[in-house]
């Protein structure tokens, strides 16, 4: 390990944020180096409101690795075992569940605070961030982070693309080896240095939001387990999250033509979406908003760069994708583990340094752009932005593939978004399999398999360039094999691994699943080899959506069925369970 504070710098690390971006950046950074001399600069006194509370279950993960679970957990915020929607070809609610019910405790037997081990691995928090974002930066500073509230940073100094200094309010210059920018929307860092941005969307929306105070919310039995509940209205969309036993946030999304158009100001047409919508009107009816409706305008964007000479661009001021898929709060977090892996390894100077920065902003940028892109199907299917559409044929460009409008989109709704965890298939925490479901709701016809009725799948790895990319774990970042091909990774870890080597010695279907199951075989359970088989096949479809795999049918063999049923474990309409 190179030896901390080196070249007469005061700090290792100098970090703009206190807010989770900046605090998980810290706490990592002091967990797997307590040599390291982390400074965290906040220009606030916390705690404050922040808008973003709902997470994905990603975000438990890091949680657990920060050794943070427990604090949150005493917090006792709401935990969110999915969402309910009012979206797509129906107007009657429907159900996305994180957790299988059968596998979530009755209210009253829910122990909180609770540990981090069975249903609780896959769930996530609905938090209030005045109380969130306190929590995590005292807990950086427990861990030895030297945190610095009410200081704003006045002047960044640099030289070309080098940061030599930042000058706070009170006219100290503080100096670093390296520096963070986790300040969110003020960017700090990204507005000094002129960082351009791209807008790879037609996603162009503003949100109003307020909370609100209602006695009657704690006589409700869905405190300790809840869900985010999204309503459309015909401009926009409604969230509506529970904070605590008595207190929501509540926010109103709507395309930025359609408000500069309406000639209404910001508070009066968010309470006329929330009176519009008649689920949202019984809830509030009694209940006290703060009076404050707030906004912010231009949601998706994303930098072209993420890295610099001795600076780094971490959560919200280095992308930003539609709040739709709730995923601001868990890009930001485990952006900022990767982050602090990074530099950690850095500083053993084990990898090569190019490499491990390419791979920091690669990881970065597409996992904004594939929930941009998400976000985009998503709206379209909804009646609004048609001309969205258009704009699939630019997405499958990217992917190297030449389509109709109708094709492309097809193809996205087919899962051309990819991996957004390495190993996995699908998109913010959630499998492929669910994906499609998601999709047959959302355009009212059942998607296809690509793999169904198939029962050949032949490994197809022409033309392609065997690379390597990193893994992060315990504190290191582990190479591993993968081939690319235009803008397509085959990543050979986790069940795509195990798919890709079982691949490589049969191409039958039935042989295949046998291998999958072989291989945990002594070392599993009946349910978990089931649940192995399932995402085997959900790797298998992501692969052959991607040409990794090229299907066809060898006569007189049985065939494989695959598909989702119109209510599923995690897919299903709302029964009445989903209350606000």
């Amino acid at each position: 390990m190179v030896a901390a504070h080196t070249n007469g710098a005061e700090y290792d690390v100098a970090i703009i944020g206190g807010g989770p971006g900046g605090s998980t950046t810290g706490t990592l950074l002091k967990k797997y180096n307590p040599a390291l001399r982390v400074l965290i600069l906040e220009r606030e006194q916390f705690p404050r409101d922040h808008i973003g509370e709902s997470q994905l279950p990603a975000v438990s993960k890091v949680l657990r690795e920060m050794d943070a679970w427990e604090k949150i957990e005493a917090a006792g915020f709401p935990v969110k075992i999915g969402a309910t929607y009012t979206w797509g070809q129906t107007r009657e609610p429907w159900i996305f569940e994180f957790v299988p019910l059968d596998k979530v405790p009755p209210q009253e037997q829910i122990a909180r605070p609770g540990p981090y081990e069975g249903w609780r691995t896959m769930s996530a928090y609905q938090v209030d961030r005045a109380i969130y974002d306190d929590v995590l930066l005292n807990h950086a500073a427990s861990l030895g982070c030297e945190v610095r509230q009410n200081t704003a940073v006045e002047k960044v100094l640099h030289a070309d693309d080098e940061i030599q200094g930042l000058q706070l309010a009170g006219g100290e210059t503080v100096r670093a080896r390296y520096y963070v920018d986790a300040s969110g929307n003020a960017a700090i860092l990204r507005r000094s240095l002129k960082v351009p941005c791209d807008i790879p969307t037609k996603l162009m929306n503003v949100a109003f939001w307020d909370y609100w105070e209602k006695p009657a919310w704690a006589e409700q039995d869905d405190v300790k387990a809840t869900r985010v509940h999204i309503r459309s209205v015909p401009f926009g969309w409604i969230w509506f999250i529970r904070l605590s036993a008595t207190r929501v946030s509540i926010g109103l999304v709507c395309p930025a033509d359609y408000y500069k158009n309406c000639g209404k100001k910001p508070a009066d047409l968010y309470h006329e979406a929330l009176a519009m919508e008649k689920t949202i009107a019984m809830e509030t009816d009694g209940a006290k908003p703060r009076g404050k409706v707030e906004g912010t305008t231009d949601w998706s964007f994303v930098v072209q760069r993420t890295y610099g000479k001795n600076w780094f661009l971490v959560g919200e001021c280095a992308g930003f994708a539609d709040p739709i898929l709730a995923a601001g709060l868990t890009l930001t977090q485990v952006g900022a583990r990767e982050l602090a892996y990074t530099i950690l390894e850095l500083d053993r100077r084990e990898h090569d340094r190019n490499w491990l920065l390419e791979r920091y902003h690669e990881l970065q940028t597409r996992r904004v752009r594939q929930h941009m892109r998400f976000a985009e199907f998503w709206y379209s299917s909804n009646g609004i932005f048609e001309d969205i559409r258009e704009n699939c044929v630019k997405i499958a460009a990217e992917a190297g593939m030449k389509l109709t409008p109708a094709q492309a989109f097809q193809w996205l709704s087919q899962g051309g978004l990819g991996d957004d965890f390495l190993g996995s298939a699908g998109i913010g925490g959630h499998d492929l399999a669910s994906m499609k479901h998601v999709m047959t709701r959302l355009m009212g016809a059942e998607q296809n398999w690509m793999i169904n009725g198939k029962n050949c799948y032949k490994l197809n790895l022409a033309n392609a360039t065997e690379i390597r990319v990193g893994i992060p774990h315990g504190g290191r970042i582990h190479p591993a094999r993968a081939w690319r091909r235009g803008s397509s990774e085959l990543i050979e870890i986790g069940v795509q691994g195990l798919v890709t080597e079982c691949l490589r010695h049969t191409d039958d279907g039935r042989e295949l699943l046998a291998m999958v199951r072989r291989s945990a075989a002594g070392r599993a359970s009946a349910e978990q080899l089931k649940m192995l088989e399932y995402h085997a096949l959900q790797v298998l479809e992501s692969m052959a959506n991607q040409h990794w795999v090229m299907c066809s049918v060898k006569k007189n063999q049985p065939l494989m069925h695959v598909g989702v049923p119109d209510e599923g474990v995690f897919i299903h309409s709302d029964r009445g369970e989903a209350r606000l």
